[in-house]
């Protein structure tokens, strides 16, 4: 098998798993209890937030665990709405490329009457111009949510320039970094985020633990009530092993993330290359401001799910587009936001690879892409269509 849709979850990695175990069968008492033993518990989860905040360059008090990403999306939009309707403000921006952790909490939003605005990204690289965002402030903004890197096409986004307008006009700044984190180096206080996102499974990191960076004079609102935990801000027993986990892979993770992506250049431009060796196929997103690990490519005249299905045939595990949309029908809303057509944006191909791919792995999926493609398109009514001249291409 290779492995190559990083971008939906990572192999935990062997440093992560050995952090967990002590957690698992010897330190395991409550951290909220008062004896030595729930404290010893206590004392590990404040290490590790304070290990984690040194690692973005905030205060400990500022991280709070989550579930995940989705999680820390939603309380961190949530929360500044709610400050913002306490004085009046009910404008929201964020930009139409967003994980859907993001526009699916704006949407409810927006029944409540919050207004929002959604910037329009660059065709072909779904960048975002920091320009529009400032032009899109008004006296009743509350919030500017704009991701730091796309997990579909692997964008990454200005967000110092994007941070540093927010600031000048006292707009809280969100960013959803759960594609970026471990993988680059985020300064929070150097880039104006006042409030950022993250997913430990991202980054060889356990499954269902994450956190939330929020700026200490930012009041935030439970979506979680019960216990006391996490400074009252998110009721329930922490998860004491994947949050040890979960500090030790982002550890990791960040200390070797130039070295990783020294690796990951290469690897990735090969991929790139051989992939656009396919007549009548455009890659997706930025080439230069993109994620070391990301390829995303569409293939005119063909479907994504066939050609998934086929790649696994032949042991290749990759996606057509956001993990959490897979059951979707539809076709990827960044793609359209970045001016493919339906058509098109059907035949899609992610492929998401970490260090520890291979030269040769590299060379077998654009073999066997290749392939597929071809043997897709033979089959195909409408390539058919598209070579006899009865429709014009597109790509």
């Amino acid at each position: 098998m290779i492995y190559a849709d990083n971008a939906a979850t990572t192999k935990m990695s062997k440093t992560a798993i050995n952090a967990m175990l002590p957690y698992m069968d010897q330190v395991y008492g409550n951290p909220s209890s008062l004896y030595a033993f729930g404290q010893e518990s206590k004392e590990a989860i404040e290490d590790a937030r304070s290990r984690i905040a040194g690692l973005l360059n905030c205060e400990p008090r500022e991280i709070i665990f989550t579930s995940g990403g989705s999680e820390a999306d939603n309380q961190a939009i949530i929360s500044a709405a709610r400050l913002g309707e306490k004085k009046g403000k009910k404008h929201i921006i964020s930009s139409t490329i967003e994980h859907h952790a993001v526009l699916h909490t704006l949407n409810k939003l927006k029944k409540e009457g919050f207004e929002v605005t959604l910037i329009e990204v660059e065709k072909e690289t779904g960048l975002i111009n920091p320009e529009d965002v400032k032009a899109a402030i008004k006296p009743e903004t509350c919030l500017v949510t704009i991701m730091y890197a796309n997990n579909e096409i692997g964008t990454i986004e200005p967000i110092s320039e994007i941070g540093a307008i927010c600031k000048e006009a006292g707009v809280i700044f969100h960013t959803d970094a759960v594609q970026a984190a471990g993988h680059m180096k985020i300064d929070v206080k150097a880039e104006n985020i006042d409030m950022l996102s993250v997913s430990a499974h991202k980054f060889h990191g356990p499954k269902g633990i994450g956190f939330l960076y929020s700026k200490k004079n930012i009041n935030l609102t439970n979506i979680i009530d019960g216990g006391a935990q996490e400074r009252g801000k998110r009721a329930g027993t922490e998860n004491i092993p994947a949050i040890m986990g979960m500090a030790a892979a982002f550890e990791e993770a960040v200390n070797n993330a130039e070295a990783n992506k020294a690796k990951l250049l290469p690897l990735r431009d090969k991929l790139i290359a051989g992939l656009s060796e396919i007549p009548h196929s455009v890659i997706n997103g930025s080439i230069d401001k993109r994620l070391p690990g990301n390829v995303n490519f569409c293939f005119e005249g063909i479907e994504g799910e066939s050609l998934l299905l086929l790649l696994d045939d032949k042991g290749i595990c990759a996606s057509s587009g956001s993990a959490c949309t897979s059951g979707s029908l539809d076709p990827s809303h960044v793609l359209l936001a970045i001016g493919r057509i339906h058509d098109v944006a059907h035949g899609s191909l992610r492929l998401s690879i970490t260090e520890e791919n291979t030269e040769e792995e590299i060379d077998y999926i654009v073999k066997a892409t290749k392939e597929v493609v071809e043997y897709l398109r033979n089959m195909s009514p409408v390539w058919r269509d598209l070579i006899s001249g009865k429709r014009e291409f597109i790509l």
